[in-house]
């Protein structure tokens, strides 16, 4: 029984005093290890576990549910809408159009005098001619005439062949002074060798037979012939002989 123990004894020195001594070692170095990693992870859990009492609790609160039948409005007409500005100027209003002027009637033409007065009493002594040369005293040859000549007084009174307005007075050279009338109907009357000073002024409306002026001497083509009035007459511009008028 002894030789046993002894002999367990000196085994178990044996295996001390070899590698067993190592082993022995680096099983308490383990078990310390193992022993220290406990105690730390549950150090660990401990801190977690008391961080989490002190962490406050922040509770959501539940998201509105859409009701039955109720819609949720879009978002713009969610957004407010700005105030309408409401102008006070005064609306214009529209101008009328002018209403627009009647348009004149062109006034009628003047009617040719209905008939027509001696401008002098007397004789004719030259004859209205222009298709035919008539011998000129005065001037020593053969050449037309456009009026007649009508014998008068020196001084006598010249008047108006029909009513019409003045519209010329002119020192010819060859006829002297001569007054020009119009009258209605594109007739014109010419008065020629009056004295040198007419009793009328352009522009003067002049009734049949009123005075114009006076027989004179004024008519250089024709101071070969007695004392006279050349009288002469147009239409449209067209000599016409005055005795065809004349009453």
């Amino acid at each position: 029984m002894e030789n046993k123990k002894g002999s367990g004894a000196g085994a178990l020195e044996k295996f001390f005093a070899g590698k067993g001594f190592y082993i022995v070692l680096f099983l308490c170095a383990a078990v310390i290890g193992v022993s220290a990693w406990s105690l730390l992870s549950g150090r660990g859990a401990v801190e977690e576990d008391a961080l989490d009492v002190y962490r406050p609790v922040v509770s959501q609160p539940p998201l509105p549910t859409a009701e039955p039948g109720w819609e949720s409005p879009p978002a713009e007409d969610a957004a407010a809408e700005p105030p309408e500005t409401v102008s006070e100027t005064p609306a214009v209003q529209p101008t009328p159009a002018p209403t627009p002027a009647p348009t004149p009637e062109p006034a009628p033409a003047d009617a040719a005098p209905e008939s027509w007065a001696w401008p002098v009493t007397g004789s004719v002594e030259r004859a209205h001619s222009l298709d035919e040369l008539v011998y000129d005293r005065t001037m020593g040859d053969w050449r037309t005439h456009d009026g007649i000549d009508i014998a008068a007084a020196l001084g006598a009174q010249v008047k108006a062949g029909a009513s019409g307005t003045v519209t010329d007075i002119r020192d010819d050279p060859l006829y002297g002074t001569t007054v020009v009338i119009s009258h209605g109907g594109g007739f014109e009357s010419v008065y020629s060798n009056l004295a040198a000073l007419p009793t009328v002024e352009v522009g003067d409306a002049v009734a049949a037979g009123e005075v114009i002026g006076s027989v004179g001497t004024t008519a250089l083509c024709e101071s070969g012939e007695v004392y006279h009035l050349h009288f002469a007459m147009a239409c449209n511009g067209e000599s016409v002989n005055p005795q065809e008028y004349l009453a």
